[in-house]
């Protein structure tokens, strides 16, 4: 297993591309649109034979409706769960295991609360290697697991949260031979996901946004996001950065409170939340994340499971986006930021998973609904619905 910690500081190590990136060669190829569009940008040799699913090309939605209730005019919605596997994870597994298949790997594995271990099974059964998944027991979504399952994934159910999970199998990755680590300490995973940052870029008409809006879980999205637009800029094709906005749940914020304090380190917690995909207490990437708000001039807070519940339905309900909890919250913290954000700014909100991967909190909305039997009660149904 390669060792994904820097020796001499004990960080995360970071990949960087030679030389510049010009934005005819940035966004020049010709071809279906996706992460590989930007392989210039990306640290793999030119002939290697990408993993892919068609991932990234996502849509950038304009949501009116929601903007107007936050007190904003130009709100966008970067809808992620409409990558192959459902979830934005797909964009820095195309690169991880495209690497690890490059070199040699027979074994992927991970620790993951859904998204990952589902993205994670899809490549690996599209490169024709084993995967195997460790889960936290009886908190990941059943949507999430049954993907694992359907992908042909060996699931091993831990005891304990999420950092346990990671903690035990980099312990036991480490004692095992042609076998790659596929969570975001993985720096190719960091390298896919940072295309998200030149697609906005271009979507916007070449433009940065002013704010970027996105759940915070073991924190390798912020991160990565943040050094996509960096590198526009340090390549001359923008002028600008955006000011990044991480958003945790009340349950599990340990970036927002050390961002808030000033700290820097992070003090683990015990998660609970209901968006199971951020529910982690001692994110991976904390260190990157914290730089990514503070050189940003960013934002971080933190929302209540009830916040984020409301916002989840008011999406789906007047824009027809229908997201996972932990896509939520960006939005549940864009009304707490009413009136602090000023108005003409143009906000993205990263939507990092598709509502169908976790439908646990609608049910009781669903058990709820009426029964009829006749043709008269639908009739006085609709009359009053009317």
């Amino acid at each position: 297993m390669r060792s994904y910690v820097c020796t001499r500081c004990s960080n995360l190590l970071e990949l960087v591309k030679d030389g510049p990136v010009s934005r005819s060669g940035l966004y020049g190829e010709v071809g279906q649109p996706g992460v590989w569009r930007f392989r210039k940008a990306l640290p793999l040799e030119a002939e290697v034979k990408a993993v892919s699913l068609s991932e990234g090309g996502t849509p950038l939605v304009l949501v009116s409706r929601v903007a107007a209730k936050v007190g904003l005019k130009w709100l966008y919605v970067k809808n992620e769960g409409q990558n192959p596997s459902g979830s934005f994870k797909d964009r820095g597994m195309t690169v991880s295991v495209t690497r690890a298949v490059q070199g040699g790997a027979k074994l992927l594995v991970c620790a993951s609360t859904g998204n990952t271990a589902a993205s994670m099974a899809a490549y690996a059964a599209r490169a024709g290697v084993t995967a195997m998944v460790t889960v936290p027991a009886g908190k990941v979504a059943s949507g999430k697991l049954a993907q694992v399952y359907a992908y042909g994934a060996k699931m091993i159910r831990v005891e304990g949260d999420f950092d346990a999970a990671l903690q035990i199998t980099l312990k036991a990755a480490s004692e095992i031979k042609e076998l790659s680590v596929m969570n975001s300490i993985n720096p190719y995973r960091i390298e896919g996901q940072k295309t998200n940052a030149y697609e906005i870029f271009e979507q916007l008409g070449y433009k940065v946004p002013d704010y970027v809006v996105l759940p915070v879980g073991n924190a390798g999205n912020i991160s990565a996001i943040w050094k996509g637009f960096k590198e526009l800029k340090e390549w001359g094709i923008s002028s600008s950065l955006p000011h990044m906005v991480g958003v945790q749940a009340a349950g599990a914020q340990p970036i927002v409170e050390a961002f808030e304090h000033g700290r820097d380190s992070v003090r683990a917690v015990q998660p609970k939340t209901i968006a199971s995909a951020i529910n982690i207490g001692n994110p991976a990437s904390w260190k990157k994340a914290l730089v990514a708000l503070r050189d940003s001039k960013g934002i971080a807070l933190a929302v209540t499971d009830e916040e984020t519940i409301a916002a989840r339905m008011e999406l789906a309900s007047t824009e027809g986006i229908f997201v996972e909890p932990a896509s939520a919250v960006p939005l549940a913290a864009l009304k707490k930021l009413k009136g602090k954000i000023e108005k003409d700014a143009t906000v993205v909100c990263i939507c990092t998973g598709n509502g169908l991967k976790d439908q646990e909190s609608v049910k009781v909305q669903l058990d709820s609904t009426p029964l009829v039997a006749t043709p008269e009660q639908l009739v006085s149904l609709l009359a009053k619905t009317a």
